[in-house]
């Protein structure tokens, strides 16, 4: 995309701005769902700017114009942004102002600024106004102006429904709304709003396909004792799907008709999520509700036994697509037939190949090189370069498949690396090992054992900018709450039965990254007089490469989990592979090492 297009698309919304006596005005990532990626109609902020990242926020004014995003994107969006009239804001980072700051910067008493209240939530509404409206600047959020200054916005999703079978699901939609409702009586709630779109998936056993990698579909769910409406493109229910909700109780009515409908059909106080949108908020306020950590977000953090072993059968089948690909990767770089891109296409192929397979969970991330300081590259067809025989390449993928949502990382030396390339990637390893070996007390917060994975990179004064983990849904999105490990204050509780990816990285721009990812299970470790406590399974299966570590580094307890991994990664992988190149491999990536490195 040009800059030309980028600057004629700021100037329609300064246009707009003006024609509705708008100071400035807001454009976030989400929609009205608050997801983390979006169905294109609500892109806008992709469209406004040409920054692509699944985080960030947009700022106008007639004047002025920035973009604020974490630290996963500094790098990415710096390169989108350059000519373009948006100053990048980096999130985080000491003297960095907050959208409210920076506007009351640069706006004067009496300006107004807009935001579409379907795509915020109250509590950034509240934030705003709390630092604007001491400075005598009011917040409006009754505007939409892309349906007035975006040609051919895209319009809703349409691709139909499906069921997730019972044997995956582990149990009927009926026993989730009962549970949900009884929860919701505990908070002297009569009805619930359930507005996520993965909530909505998972309490119906529903799948969609509306929102690209995560299997859901844009709409509402209204639940209560007197009746059970889904919100929903009616075209998208199919006979079974119809019928499946017919046997729950479940009626159906347009999406386009919520906010006008959901207020005559719930029985007050109703409960609404705290990640609901600012609209749906103001509208329930007015006929009672209570806000709080939504239900199904919590429920279905915990899996349950048909839903954990779904997880055990389809990290074994992209084991062995991952394990081929990994086989196979040093061959294909020494004869000059690999890029970047052509890393995703080899893999994502490989996972095709296998049962149940329904798609990525989220785009590939094959960085190569310096391109892997990028926390969330993606490789296109300008940025796409060859793969050689030296340095190393991160590469963060996934899928997605009927009975299981997968997520690995794998950092791989694909010929020579430097001392400092073994340094980054060893202390990785130790971090991703200690976090792995964590015992916890039962309910501790991810925020309280985050120090585990950081632990050897603060000695040596290094740190990384994004979470460690995050939950992981089963045949759901990748990234799942409400629990996460990550430095910043998480109070969710872990429980056994949460799923949660362990992630630690390096990054040096210019250079290289490292990171090493398994998603974990978290599961009881005892009880002793000091109360119930827990750890971590590993999920995923595949080897960790051993040619970058640093052996002296490397602790006896150490290289014992090491060896005790790949040990479980080859029993339970071999019988499901028959080709004896890649069994070959397996078994030598596998092997027991010494305190050297070498085979034992």
């Amino acid at each position: 995309m040009s800059n030309t297009t980028i600057n004629q698309r700021v100037e329609m919304l300064r246009a707009y701005m003006q024609r509705n006596g708008l100071s400035a005005f807001i454009v976030p990532t989400t929609d009205p769902h608050m997801s983390e990626y979006t169905p294109a109609r609500w892109q806008t902020r992709a469209w406004l700017t040409g920054f692509d990242g699944s985080a960030g926020t947009t700022v106008v004014t007639a004047g002025d114009a920035a973009l604020w995003t974490d630290s996963r994107y500094f790098i990415a969006a710096a390169s989108a942004l350059d000519g373009t009239p948006f100053e990048l804001m980096k999130q985080g980072t000491a003297g960095t102002p907050s959208i409210g700051q920076w506007l009351g910067g640069v706006l004067g008493k009496g300006s107004t600024v807009g935001v579409d209240g379907t795509v915020i939530t109250g509590a950034f509404r509240n934030e705003l106004e709390t630092e604007l409206s001491p400075l005598g600047i009011s917040v409006d959020t009754s505007h939409d102006p892309f349906d007035e200054i975006y040609p051919d916005r895209p319009a809703l999703p349409t691709g139909k429904i499906e069921i997730q079978p019972i044997e995956y699901a582990g149990e009927t939609c009926e026993s989730k709304m009962e549970r949900i409702l009884a929860l919701a009586a505990e908070r002297h709630c009569k009805s619930v709003v359930v507005s996520a779109l993965d909530d909505i998936a998972w309490t119906l056993n529903l799948r969609g396909s509306d929102v690209e990698c995560n299997p859901v579909f844009v709409s509402y769910l209204l639940l209560s004792r007197e009746r059970k409406i889904l919100f929903i493109d009616e075209t998208k229910i199919t006979a079974a799907v119809a019928n499946h909700l017919a046997e729950a109780g479940v009626e159906t009515m347009p999406y386009g008709a919520f906010f006008e409908s959901f207020g005559k059909a719930c029985v007050p106080p109703v409960l609404l999520s705290d990640k609901a949108n600012c609209a749906l908020q103001g509208v329930a306020a007015g006929i009672g509700c209570v806000v709080a950590p939504s239900l199904p977000e919590k429920m279905k953090a915990v899996k349950n036994a048909a839903e954990i072993d779904g997880f055990r059968r389809a990290m074994e089948r992209d084991g062995v697509a991952v394990v081929t690909f990994m086989s196979r990767i040093r061959k294909l770089v020494a004869e000059g037939r690999l890029t970047e891109m052509g890393v995703d296409r080899e893999m994502t192929a490989l996972r095709a190949a296998q049962p149940l397979f329904r798609g990525l969970s989220f785009a590939t991330i094959a960085a190569y090189g310096a391109h892997a300081a990028i926390v969330h590259y993606e490789a296109d067809e300008k940025s796409d370069i060859p793969l050689e025989s030296r340095g190393m390449i991160l590469i963060d993928s996934g899928a997605q498949y009927l009975d299981g949502t997968t997520d690995i990382t794998r950092t791989v030396a694909l010929g020579p690396v430097t001392d400092e390339e073994k340094r980054a990637y060893t202390l990785t390893l130790k971090g991703h090992i200690m976090l792995s070996q964590c015992v916890f007390p039962d309910k501790a917060s991810g925020t309280q054992i985050d120090c585990c994975a950081r632990y050897h990179m603060w000695q040596n004064l290094m740190n990384y900018g994004h979470g460690t983990g995050h939950g992981v849904g089963s045949y759901l999105n990748v990234h799942e709450g409400p629990h996460q490990i990550r430095m910043n204050y998480m109070p969710e509780p872990l429980r056994a039965g949460m799923t949660v990816t362990d992630e630690p990285g390096i990054y040096c721009e210019g250079k290289y990254g490292v990171r090493i990812e398994n998603t974990l299970l978290i599961v009881p470790a005892g009880e002793s007089q000091f109360g119930s406590f827990l750890k971590f399974e590993p999920l995923t299966l595949c080897p960790i490469d051993t040619a970058p570590i640093d052996w002296s580094l490397i602790t006896p307890d150490e290289l014992a989990w090491l060896n005790d991994y790949h040990a479980e990664v080859r029993r339970r992988l071999s019988p499901l592979i028959d080709n004896k190149e890649v069994l070959a491999w397996l078994a030598d990536n596998t092997a027991p090492l010494d305190a050297a490195g070498r085979h034992c």
